[in-house]
C-alpha cells in the first residue's frame, strides 16, 4: 500500500511539473516582448504629490518610454486619463480617481541639440537638471525655468512656469514648438505659427488637451554672474525695482524676500553678469549633495518666532555677505530637496502664488500681510518675482507686467487644518482679483469656480477649444473636474 502511495505521489509531482512547464511555455509564446509594450500596472495605485496632502487612487499606471505606447494606451482605453511628471503640483492637478495615469518620468531623452542656433528638443518627461548635464559642456543655459531644477519639461509647459529670470516671464516666451498626442491618438505639432490654437491652449493647460510628448526650447549662453543684495523697507521696493533692477539688462536672476511675521522689511537679491574671477568653480550643483542642515533650519523657522527673527537678522545677512561669483548654470541647478522635511505626516510645507500688476504692489502687500496676521498663517517666506506679459496663452496668469508673490508656508495635515487654509487662501485670491491680478493654478484647489473665472477671463475660450480636441473629456484631473463646465460640480461656487 505504501509502495502504491509513493508511486501515485511521484506521478502527481510529474503531472504538476508538466503543467508548470506548459504554463511557462505558453507565457513565453503569448507575451509580447516588443519594446513598445505599454508598462501598465493593472491594479489600482495611489498617486500623490510632494505635499502628501492629495492621495488619489487611479485604476492603472502607464510609464511610457515611446510615443507609440502613449498612443496605444489612449486608443485601447476608454475612461479618463491623467498625466503626471515630477509630481510637484500640489492640488490633484496630476491625477484623478479611476483614471489611467500616465507617469511621464521615464520619457526623458534629449532628442537633439543645436549649439549654433541655441535650441534643444527633448522628450517631455526629462528634468531640467538632466538637460543641464547635456548643455553645460557647450556653455549653454536654459532660458526660462523654475528656481529649482527638479521639475519636468512637460509639467513646466503644462503649468506655464516662471522663475527669477529678469526680462522674461512665463516659459511660453521660450518655447519654439512642441508635439502633443490628442484624444484620438493623433500627433500634432504646435507653435505660434503652426496649430497656434493648440500652442496657446496646451501651454498652461494642465493636461486638458492631450499629452505633451516633445518640446523644442530656446537656450542662451552660460555666463558668470555676481550676487548683489540690499535690505530695505517693503514699501520702498517698487521704486527701487523701477530705478535699479528693471533697467539693468545685465541682471540674470532677481527676487526679493519679504520677511514674516511683520512683512515690513525686504531683501533684494540680484545676480548680474560679470567678467570677475569665479569664487565658486563648481559648474553645476552635485546631484548627490547631502542637504542635512537646510531642512532643519526651515523646521526651526517654522516652529519658533525667534527662528524667523534669526533668519532675517542673522542667517540671511551671513549667507548674502561677501562677494560671490559663479556660473549661471550653477545657480539654476538648485535642488528642491534642500527644503524637504524628514516627515510630512502631521505637517506639510506648501506653496501659494499671486500675481498683481506692478503698480499694485504695495496695496496687495498690505492686504496680504493683514490676512496672514489675522489667520495666523505660518509663513516661512514670501518671494517676489517679476514677469513680463504672457505672449498669448488662453490661461495666462500674466496678462500684463506683474509682480509674483510666492508664499511658502507650513500647515497641518488634518481636515480641520486644510479647512483653515482654504479660508485664508480664498481671502488672498479675492485680494489679488481686487487689484486686477490672479492666483496661480498648480496649488491646492481652494479657489471657487467664480474666482477661477475672475482670475482667468479667457477660460471659456479654453473650454471651447478643449471640447473641440477632446470631445469626450478624456484628459482630466482633480482641478478640471472642479472647473470644467461639463462636470456638474463646476456649477458650484465651492
Amino acid at each position: 500500500m505504501s509502495l502504491w502511495k509513493a508511486a501515485l505521489k511521484t506521478i502527481l509531482i510529474f503531472i504538476g511539473l508538466f503543467i508548470l512547464l506548459l504554463a511557462g511555455l505558453a507565457s513565453y509564446i503569448f507575451v509580447d516582448f516588443s519594446p513598445n509594450e505599454p508598462a501598465i500596472k493593472r491594479s489600482p495605485e495611489w498617486v500623490n504629490d510632494i505635499t502628501q496632502l492629495n492621495p488619489i487612487l487611479v485604476n492603472n499606471v502607464l510609464a511610457p518610454t515611446t510615443v507609440q505606447q502613449i498612443k496605444d494606451a489612449i486608443m485601447v482605453s476608454s475612461g479618463k486619463i491623467s498625466i503626471g511628471g515630477g509630481r510637484f503640483s500640489q492640488g490633484g492637478q496630476i491625477a484623478l480617481e479611476e483614471s489611467l495615469h500616465l507617469d511621464m518620468r521615464n520619457f526623458n531623452k534629449v532628442l537633439s541639440l543645436n549649439v549654433e542656433s541655441q535650441e534643444i528638443t527633448v522628450q517631455s518627461g526629462i528634468r531640467w537638471r538632466d538637460i543641464q548635464e547635456v548643455i553645460d559642456p557647450e556653455n549653454l543655459s536654459v532660458k526660462i525655468m523654475q528656481s529649482y531644477a527638479n521639475f519636468t519639461v512637460g509639467g513646466s509647459l503644462s503649468v506655464n512656469v516662471h522663475g527669477r529670470y529678469m526680462g522674461e516671464g512665463p516659459i511660453i516666451r521660450s518655447v519654439k514648438s512642441f508635439k502633443l498626442v490628442l484624444a484620438d491618438g493623433s500627433l500634432v505639432e504646435a507653435s505660434p505659427q503652426k496649430n497656434s490654437e493648440v500652442f496657446y491652449g496646451a501651454i498652461g493647460g494642465y493636461g486638458a488637451f492631450g499629452v505633451i510628448v516633445e518640446a523644442t526650447l530656446t537656450l542662451v549662453s552660460n555666463t558668470k554672474i555676481e550676487r548683489q543684495s540690499e535690505v530695505m523697507s517693503r514699501s520702498d521696493y517698487p521704486s527701487f525695482f523701477a530705478k535699479n533692477v528693471k533697467p539693468n539688462t545685465g541682471i540674470v536672476f532677481h527676487n526679493a524676500v519679504i520677511y514674516p511675521p511683520e512683512y515690513q522689511n525686504l531683501r533684494s537679491v540680484s545676480w548680474i553678469e560679470t567678467e570677475k574671477v569665479l569664487t565658486i568653480e563648481e559648474r553645476l550643483i552635485d546631484h548627490n549633495t547631502d542637504y542635512w542642515w537646510q531642512p532643519k533650519v526651515s523646521e526651526f523657522v517654522a516652529d519658533h518666532r525667534i527662528g524667523k527673527w534669526l533668519r532675517q537678522y542673522v542667517l540671511d545677512p551671513s549667507i548674502n555677505h561677501g562677494d560671490v561669483v559663479q556660473w549661471r548654470n550653477r545657480e539654476a541647478s538648485l535642488n528642491l530637496y534642500e527644503l524637504e522635511p524628514n516627515s510630512r505626516k502631521d505637517t506639510s510645507y506648501a506653496l501659494r502664488e499671486y500675481f498683481v500688476p506692478v503698480d499694485r504692489f504695495n496695496s496687495f502687500a498690505e492686504n496680504m500681510a493683514e490676512i496672514f496676521q489675522r489667520y495666523e498663517v505660518n509663513v516661512l517666506n514670501v518671494s517676489i518675482r517679476h514677469a513680463l506679459p504672457d505672449t498669448g496663452s488662453l490661461l495666462a496668469w500674466a496678462r500684463e507686467e506683474v509682480f509674483a508673490f510666492v508664499v511658502y508656508y507650513r500647515q497641518g495635515t488634518s481636515e480641520d487644518d486644510k479647512a483653515r487654509v482654504k479660508v485664508w487662501s480664498q481671502a488672498l485670491i479675492d485680494a489679488a482679483i481686487a487689484e486686477g491680478g490672479a492666483y496661480y493654478l498648480p496649488y491646492q484647489l481652494h479657489a471657487s469656480t467664480g474666482q477661477f473665472h475672475a482670475s482667468y477671463p479667457r477660460a471659456n475660450e479654453f473650454f471651447k477649444l478643449k471640447k473641440q480636441f477632446d470631445l469626450n473629456n478624456r484628459f482630466s484631473n482633480k482641478m478640471w473636474e472642479q472647473h470644467y463646465p461639463s462636470n456638474k460640480n463646476a456649477e458650484s461656487e465651492n
